[in-house]
C-alpha cells in the first residue's frame, strides 16, 4: 500500500474527462486500468464537489474490460450470486470476504503459475478448489467472532468434504493474517450496525 503522499489524485470533470494531477495530463479509463496493473495508487475525485468517486470509476473500468471480447473474468453464475446478495443481511460481510480472497490469490499467484508450468503441472481446477476450501474455513472462523451458531452450522456442512492437504507454515501464517484482517473488518461493520440501530431508536 502506498503512502498518502504517493497517491495520485485524478479529477473527473462534468464533461466526463479525467485529469491526472500528477502528470498534468488528461487520461482515459484505459490509462487508469494500466495504473492499477502497475500498482500505482490513485483516487478519483469529482472536480466540482471533491467527492471521492473512486469506487464508481473502478466499476466503470471493470464494465469496459468485461465487454471486451474474450476478457470476461466474471462468470454469469458469479454475477447472479453477487446480485442476489444486494439487500441481503449477508451483504455487509461479502466485501471483506471478496477482498481477503482476492488478496490471498494475488499473494499466491506466482506459486500457481509455477505449479501450472512445472514438470509436475497441477490442474488449475484442483488448485482453485484448495484455495476455496481455505477461504471457506477462514470465513467460517471469522463469522464465529459474531455468530458462533452460523459458524457451527457451516462447520457441520463441511464435515462431509475431504480435508485439504496441510499447507506449509507460510500458508498457515498467511491464513492467520487474512483471518485477523477479516475480523477487524467485521468488527468495524458491527460498530456501524450498532450505530445505525442507535439512530433508529432515537
Amino acid at each position: 500500500m502506498a503512502k498518502n503522499s504517493d497517491v495520485t489524485v485524478i479529477k473527473k470533470y462534468a464533461n466526463r474527462r479525467l485529469y491526472n494531477t500528477g502528470t498534468s495530463t488528461y487520461v482515459t479509463l484505459e490509462n487508469l486500468a494500466a495504473m492499477v496493473k502497475s500498482n500505482e495508487e490513485f483516487v478519483v475525485q469529482d472536480a466540482k464537489s471533491g467527492e471521492d468517486i473512486t469506487h464508481s470509476v473502478l466499476t466503470q473500468i471493470i464494465f469496459e474490460q468485461e465487454n471486451k471480447g474474450g476478457q470476461n473474468l466474471m462468470p454469469i453464475a458469479f454475477l447472479r450470486q453477487l446480485i442476489s446478495f444486494y439487500g441481503d443481511q449477508m451483504q455487509m460481510v461479502i466485501p471483506g470476504y471478496l477482498e481477503q480472497s482476492m488478496s490471498a490469490f494475488t499473494r499466491e499467484q506466482e506459486g500457481f503459475r509455477d505449479k501450472m508450468a512445472g514438470p509436475m503441472a497441477q490442474s488449475p481446477i484442483k488448485m482453485m478448489e484448495a484455495q476455496v476450501v481455505r477461504n471457506t474455513e477462514m470465513f467460517r472462523k471469522a463469522m464465529a467472532v459474531f455468530n458462533p451458531f452460523v459458524a457451527g452450522a457451516m462447520g457441520e456442512a463441511g464435515k462431509g468434504e475431504s480435508a485439504p492437504a496441510q499447507g506449509s507454515d507460510s500458508d498457515a501464517a498467511s491464513g492467520q493474517e487474512d483471518l485477523k484482517a477479516m475480523r477487524q473488518q467485521l468488527a468495524e461493520m458491527q460498530k456501524r450496525i450498532e450505530a445505525l440501530d442507535g439512530k433508529k431508536k432515537d
